[in-house]
C-alpha cells in the first residue's frame, strides 16, 4: 500500500464514524421471557434498535440477566439514537463491485457514516478523496421508495431529460440508492442513457445502512468487495443500485429502519449549495427537487424545499402517481389565484384518503401541507410528458432552477455560463427587455473566456457585445494569466526560453512577455506589436499611472485596447521588402488594417502623450492559440479581417510550440496535440486560399501579396515560407504567383532559360522579347525602385481624356510615380522619345527580373570559378595576376554584399540580425568561404613559408566556393529534390554513422592493444585506431603486415633483345 493511500485510510477512518447501539431495550414485553435469558430469547427478542441481543455491544452495559422490567424499570422505556448508542472509527469503505451487471462494469465507491456526520467532511471527501468533479448544479431526486409502475412516456421524459440535464451541466444526482422506487428508474436512466466513465457518473446515493441487504458484506477498511444484488426476495431489506457511482451507507445504529438519511442528505445539500458553481464565480451551487411519485412524506419534504430561504425549485412529472399527481392537479387547480370551491375540496380530500390509505384527518392534514405548498406555487414546476408544447425535459428543469432561485439576471447568466448551456441563456435571459447593470455583460464575456465557454463568447458577440469595448490592456493580462495547470506551466517556459532567464515564483505575466514569446516562436525578423518601441512606452506609462489609482477606477475605462500605429513607425530599412500589391495598398490610416473591426479610442493624455490604442480580435486569437484552446481559436479565426493570415499565424505558432514541446521532454500527446492543431489551421488557410482562388485568381494573388500591419507587415506568402506550409506554398495560386514573380516583367513559357542566356550573351535581342502588359503585372509586388525613377509610366503611350481618369486612380493607388509628381505624359512629346523610352524601360525590366539576376549571377559564378581555379592551379607569383585580381575583387564585393545584406535586414538588434542570417547554412558557408580567402590572400603577401600557406589556404577554400554552387542547382526543377533528399538522408545517417564508429573504435582499439603490446606514447596511436580498421571494411586487409614472415624478392633477367624480364620469388 502506498504512502498516499494510507494517509487516505487513516484520514476516512479518523473522520468518519459508525454507530452502534450498546443497550439492549425489548421492542416488546410481550414475547417470550425467561430468568435468566435464554439462548431462544436472544434469538427472537429485538431491540429497539432492530439489532437481536448478540448483535450489540456490551461496551458499557452489561448484557441483561433478565428481560422482567426491574425495580423501579420503566415498562416503556424509550429508545434513543443519542444515549443508547456509541461512535467508533468506520469500518466500511472501499469500492463495491456489482455481480449482475453482464453487460457493462459497474463500481461504485462506498464509506459508512454516522447520521450526525459533518457535510463539511462529507463533501471533502467527495472531491478530494473520490475526486468528484465540482458540482455545477444539484439535482435530488424525491419520490416513492416502494416499487411502482410508470406510464412509458413519463418514464422516457424523466430518464432521458435528467440525464441530459446532469450530463450537459455537470450535476451530481442525489437518490436513495436502493434497488426500489424512483432510486431504481434513475439507475435505469443512467444505466441507457449515461456515461460509462465513473468520473462522469455523479450518481450518489444516501443509504441507511440498516436497511441494506448483505451489508456485513461491505464491511472492511479500504477493501474492494463484490457485492449481488440478486439477494433473498422474502428479506425486507433493500438492494444497493448497481448504476450509481457512489454511496454514502448512512449509520444511526438501527436496523431495517427508514428515514435516518433524510436529515444528512438535507444538510449535505444546503452545504453544497453554500459552495461556488465554479471559482470564477460568485454564484452558488443551484439545487433542484425531481419529485417522482411518492407518499405521504413527500408532501412534507416538497413544503420544505419551497419554503425554504432561498427557496428550492421542484419540478414535479405529472402523471407519474400518488403524491406528484396530487401536487400537480392542486398547482392547476389553484392557478391565478384562484380559491377552490367546497365540493372539490371534498372530491380532494376523498382522492387523498385513497391514494394515500390513510384517516380522514390525516388526509386533512395533508390537505393543508399542499395548500402551504401553493402558498410557494411560483418555485412549483408542473412537468406533462402527455402534452405537445412542453419543452424538452432536461431544458424545462434548467429553466425551473433559473427561475425558482429568484436570483438576478447576472445571476442566472453565471448559472448558464456554469452550466456551458447558451441555449438556455439565449430562451431565457439574454431576452428583449430585460435590464442589466453596467459591465454585467462583460463581465460574462471575461468569465466565459477564462472557463472556454466557446458558445456563450459566440451568444454575448450576438448580442451586441463589441471588443473593442471588452478587451483592454487589465482583462488581456488577465487571460493571459489565468491558471490553466499545465498549459499555464508550459507559457511560462515559453517566457523563460524568450527571455533567456528564470522567472520568480509567482510571476505575473505582462503583454510584453507574450510579444516576446510571439517573437520567439514565430522567429526571424517577426516583430510583435507588444515589443515596439511606442507599446513598451505606454505600457510603462500606463502601468504607472495605474500603481498611482485605484484599479476600480476610471483607468480601465481609458485602456480599451493597446495597439500603437505602427504604420507611423515604418522604418527605410523595410523598403528592400516587397510592398502590396499596388491596387490594394491601403492608404495611411490611423487604423491598421487588422484593428478594423474594433472601435479607436483615443486614451487621454498620458505623461504629456495622446496615445492611439486598440485591441481586437487578432489579440484575443493568439491568445486563444497561445493558450492551447483550439475551439475557442477556430471560433475566432471567423471573426475579424485577414482570416487567411491568421490561420497561417496559428499554423506556425502551433508548430513551434510542438518543436518545444519535444525539446523540453514533456509528454508526446502535447506535442502529438500541437502538430494536430497546426495541421487544422494549416488545412483552413490552404481551404481559404483555393476558395479565393476559383472566384478570382488575381483577387487571390494580391491577397497573398497584400502586407498587414497587423503582422509585422509581413505578407501571407511570406508568413507561409517561414512557416515551411508545403502544402500552402504548393498550392496553384501560391505557384502561378511565384513563377510571376519569378519572371518578373518577361512573359516567356518555353524555352525561356535559353532565351534569356541569349539575351545576355547578345543584349540586342532583348528587345525581340516579350514583356507583360500594365494590367498583367498589377498583381505582382514591385519594389520601391521603379517608383522612385517613374519608369513604369512610360510603359504607356499618352492616354485619352477617360484613361487619365483610370491613371489618376492607379496613382493615388501607387502605381505611377510619374503621374502623381511629373503630371500626365504631354500630347506633344514627340513618338521617337516615347519609344527611347520604352526601349530604356524594356533594358531596365529585363535586367531587373529576378530570373534574369539568377542566370547573370549563375554565369558570373561559374566564371569566378574557371578564374579561381585558375589561379589554384597555376604557380603563384610574388605579385597577384590579372585573374587573381578578379577573383580577389568579385569575393570581397560579395563580402560587402552579404555585410548589407546583414544591415539591411528587418530585426532591431545587431545580435538579432546577425542570429537570423547565420540560422541559413549558406550564410554560414559563405561566411567560411570569405573569412578563409581573406586569411589566405593576407597570407600570400609575406615571404616563403607563408605564401605557400596562403595557397594552400585557396586551395581549401576553393572547396566551399565550389558546394555552394549546388545551391544553384537546387533552382532546377530536377536537381532540386535529389538535393533535398540528399540533404535529409545525411542528417539521417548520423546516427548510423555514430553507431558504426563505435563498434569500428571497440575493434580497432582491441586489434592495436593485441598487435603492438610495446607500442610509445604518440599521436600516431589514433591514427592507426581508426585508420586501418577503416579500410578493413572495404577488403583492405593489410596481408603484408599481418603475415610478416612472406617476403617477396625482386629478380631482372636480362633477354637476348635488351629487355628485361621481372621474377618474384
Amino acid at each position: 500500500m502506498s504512502f498516499t493511500e494510507k494517509l487516505r485510510k487513516s484520514w476516512i477512518e479518523e473522520t468518519f464514524l459508525k454507530r452502534e447501539c450498546v443497550k439492549f431495550i425489548p421492542s416488546s414485553w410481550d414475547l417470550h421471557r425467561c430468568n435468566p435469558v435464554c439462548q431462544v430469547c436472544q434469538n427472537l427478542i429485538r431491540c429497539c434498535c432492530g439489532h437481536l441481543m448478540g448483535e450489540h455491544s456490551w461496551r458499557e452495559f452489561v448484557p441483561p440477566l433478565s428481560l422482567y422490567p426491574g425495580p423501579g424499570q420503566d415498562v416503556e422505556e424509550s429508545w434513543s439514537m443519542e444515549v443508547y448508542t456509541r461512535a467508533s472509527p468506520t469500518n466500511a469503505f472501499g469500492i463495491v463491485d456489482f455481480q449482475d451487471t453482464a453487460t457493462r462494469v459497474c463500481r461504485a465507491k462506498y464509506v459508512r457514516v454516522a447520521v450526525d456526520s459533518k457535510s463539511e467532511a462529507l463533501l471533502q471527501l467527495m472531491l478530494r478523496e473520490w475526486q468528484m468533479e465540482r458540482p455545477k448544479l444539484l439535482l435530488t431526486v424525491q419520490g416513492g421508495s416502494e416499487n411502482f409502475i410508470l406510464p412509458p412516456k413519463v418514464k422516457q421524459a424523466f430518464s432521458k431529460g435528467l440525464i441530459t440535464a446532469a450530463l450537459s451541466t455537470g450535476a451530481w444526482i442525489l437518490t436513495d440508492g436502493i434497488d426500489t422506487g424512483v432510486s431504481k428508474y434513475v439507475g435505469e436512466a443512467v444505466k441507457i442513457f449515461g456515461d460509462h466513465d465513473l468520473r462522469k457518473r455523479n450518481t450518489v446515493g444516501i443509504t441507511p445502512w440498516g436497511v441494506i441487504d448483505n451489508n456485513t458484506d461491505l464491511i472492511g477498511r479500504d477493501v474492494f468487495r463484490p457485492y449481488q444484488p440478486l439477494g433473498n426476495p422474502l428479506s425486507k431489506r433493500a438492494r444497493l443500485n448497481g448504476f450509481h457511482s457512489h454511496f454514502l451507507l448512512v449509520d444511526d445504529g438501527t436496523l431495517g429502519k427508514h428515514g435516518c438519511q433524510q436529515g444528512l442528505r438535507r444538510k449535505l445539500e444546503k452545504h453544497i449549495q453554500l459552495q461556488k458553481i465554479h471559482p470564477r464565480l460568485n454564484q452558488g451551487v443551484p439545487v433542484v427537487c425531481v419529485v417522482v411519485e411518492g407518499g405521504p412524506a413527500i408532501v412534507s419534504t416538497v413544503l420544505d424545499y419551497v419554503s425554504n430561504v432561498p427557496p428550492v425549485p421542484v419540478f414535479v412529472f405529472e402523471g407519474s402517481g400518488r403524491a406528484a399527481d396530487l401536487l400537480a392537479f392542486l398547482h392547476k387547480q389553484t392557478a391565478n389565484d384562484r380559491q377552490l370551491d367546497p365540493d372539490i375540496i371534498e372530491d380532494f380530500l376523498v382522492r387523498i384518503a385513497n391514494v394515500f390509505e390513510v384517516e380522514r384527518a390525516e388526509a386533512t392534514c395533508l390537505y393543508t401541507l399542499l395548500q402551504q405548498c401553493m402558498d410557494h406555487r411560483d418555485s412549483i414546476t408542473i412537468f406533462d410528458s402527455e402534452s405537445e408544447d412542453q419543452m424538452a425535459t432536461d431544458a424545462a428543469i434548467l429553466t425551473t432552477t433559473l427561475k425558482g432561485t429568484k436570483a438576478s439576471p447576472a445571476e442566472q447568466l453565471s448559472m448558464a455560463l456554469g452550466w456551458d448551456r447558451a441555449d438556455i441563456a439565449q430562451k431565457d435571459i439574454l431576452v428583449y427587455g430585460q435590464h442589466w447593470q453596467v459591465g454585467a455583460l462583460e463581465q460574462a464575456m471575461l468569465d466565459a473566456l477564462v472557463m472556454d465557454r466557446v458558445s456563450f463568447v459566440k451568444l454575448l458577440i450576438d448580442n451586441g457585445m463589441t471588443m473593442s469595448r471588452f478587451l483592454t490592456m487589465d482583462r488581456l493580462e488577465e487571460l493571459y494569466n489565468t491558471p490553466q495547470g499545465q498549459t499555464q506551466r508550459f507559457l511560462h517556459h515559453l517566457v523563460e526560453d524568450a527571455k533567456q532567464t528564470s522567472l520568480p515564483i509567482g510571476h505575473r505575466l505582462s503583454l510584453i512577455d507574450m510579444g516576446l514569446v510571439i517573437e520567439y516562436l514565430y522567429g526571424g525578423a517577426y516583430r510583435s506589436t507588444y515589443t515596439r518601441k511606442n507599446f513598451r512606452a505606454a505600457y510603462n506609462r500606463m502601468q504607472g499611472k495605474e500603481g498611482r489609482r485605484d484599479r476600480s477606477g476610471s483607468l480601465s475605462k481609458q485602456k480599451r485596447g493597446m495597439k500603437p500605429n505602427s504604420n507611423r513607425n515604418s522604418s527605410p530599412q523595410d523598403l528592400h521588402f516587397f510592398r502590396t500589391a499596388q491596387p490594394y495598398r491601403h492608404k495611411e490610416q490611423d487604423v491598421s488594417p487588422g484593428n478594423s473591426q474594433g472601435k479607436v479610442v483615443m486614451s487621454p493624455d498620458i505623461g504629456g502623450a495622446s496615445i492611439l490604442v486598440s485591441f481586437n480580435f487578432n489579440d484575443l486569437f493568439v491568445w486563444a492559440v497561445l493558450q492551447q484552446r483550439q475551439q475557442m481559436a477556430l471560433f475566432l479565426w471567423q471573426h475579424g479581417e485577414e482570416a487567411l493570415a491568421r490561420a497561417i499565424v496559428a499554423c506556425k505558432l502551433y508548430r513551434s510550440m510542438a518543436f518545444e514541446a519535444r525539446e523540453s521532454s514533456m509528454y508526446d500527446n502535447i506535442a502529438e496535440r500541437f502538430k494536430a492543431y497546426s495541421l487544422e489551421f494549416g488545412q483552413l488557410a490552404v481551404d481559404v486560399l483555393d476558395c479565393a482562388f476559383r472566384q478570382s485568381e488575381q483577387m487571390a494573388m494580391k491577397l497573398l501579396t497584400s502586407e498587414m500591419d497587423a503582422w509585422s507587415h509581413f505578407t501571407c506568402l511570406q508568413m507561409a515560407v517561414s512557416s515551411c506550409h508545403r502544402p500552402f506554398v504548393s498550392h496553384s495560386c501560391t505557384q502561378t504567383l511565384l513563377t510571376d514573380l519569378w519572371t518578373g516583367p518577361l512573359n516567356m513559357r518555353k524555352s525561356s532559360s535559353l532565351k534569356i542566356i541569349l539575351s545576355l550573351l547578345l543584349p540586342p535581342a532583348i528587345l525581340l522579347l516579350e514583356f507583360k502588359s500594365k494590367a498583367e503585372m498589377c498583381h505582382v509586388p514591385q519594389t520601391h525602385e521603379p517608383m522612385l525613377f517613374g519608369l513604369d509610366s512610360a510603359k504607356s503611350p499618352p492616354t485619352t481624356e477617360g484613361s487619365d481618369h483610370m491613371d489618376n486612380q492607379d496613382a493615388e493607388r501607387g502605381l505611377s510615380f510619374h503621374h502623381k509628381y511629373l503630371g500626365p505624359v504631354s500630347e506633344t512629346v514627340s513618338s521617337v522619345t516615347v519609344q527611347c523610352l520604352s526601349w530604356v524601360t524594356r533594358l531596365y525590366d529585363f535586367y531587373t527580373a529576378p530570373v534574369v539576376k539568377f542566370w547573370f549571377h549563375t554565369m558570373s559564378y561559374l566564371a569566378f570559378l574557371m578564374l579561381f581555379s585558375y589561379v589554384v592551379l597555376v604557380k603563384m607569383e610574388n605579385q597577384p595576376s590579372v585573374q587573381e585580381w578578379v577573383v580577389i575583387t568579385y569575393i570581397v564585393s560579395t563580402a560587402v554584399e552579404k555585410t548589407r545584406e546583414v544591415l539591411m535586414s528587418e530585426p532591431r538588434s545587431l545580435n538579432q540580425k546577425l542570429k537570423i542570417w547565420f540560422s541559413e547554412y549558406w550564410n554560414i558557408s559563405d561566411f567560411v568561404a570569405i573569412l578563409l580567402f581573406l586569411v589566405g590572400l593576407a597570407m600570400r603577401w609575406q615571404a616563403n613559408p607563408y605564401q605557400t600557406a596562403g595557397r594552400i589556404t585557396y586551395c581549401l577554400d576553393i572547396i566551399f566556393w565550389f558546394v555552394r554552387v549546388m545551391d544553384l542547382l537546387a533552382v532546377n526543377q530536377h536537381a532540386g529534390p535529389y538535393l533535398t533528399m540528399i540533404t535529409k538522408m545525411t542528417r539521417n545517417m548520423f546516427f548510423i554513422v555514430v553507431m558504426m564508429a563505435i563498434v569500428l573504435l571497440s575493434y580497432g582499439v582491441s586489434r592495436k592493444a593485441i598487435l603492438s603490446p610495446d607500442e610509445e606514447p604518440s599521436w600516431s596511436l589514433a591514427r592507426d585506431i581508426v585508420f586501418k580498421p577503416y579500410w578493413m571494411i572495404f577488403g583492405e586487409v593489410y596481408a603484408d603486415q599481418i603475415d610478416s614472415t612472406s617476403t617477396l624478392t625482386w629478380h631482372h633477367h636480362p633477354t637476348s633483345c635488351g629487355s628485361t624480364t621481372v621474377t618474384a620469388t
